[in-house]
């Protein structure tokens, strides 16, 4: 199986909270643990993901 190619907002800086997406398997994981855990979406959940946190709903 191939490995993920993990990608960040370009929005992200160095210093900033954010997650990694992977396409090909639907995936998000931590930028700052990238050894760790990943969240395995379909791809309406993953949209579903997507639009909450655009809208804020993860905002702390």
């Amino acid at each position: 199986m191939e490995e993920p190619r993990w990608r960040k907002s370009s929005r992200s800086g160095e210093e900033s909270s954010c997650v990694e997406v992977a396409h090909t398997r639907d995936v998000v994981r931590d930028s700052k643990n990238p050894a760790g855990p990943v969240l395995r979406f379909g791809r309406a959940g993953l949209a579903g993901f997507l639009n909450a946190v655009r809208a804020g709903r993860f905002d702390g």
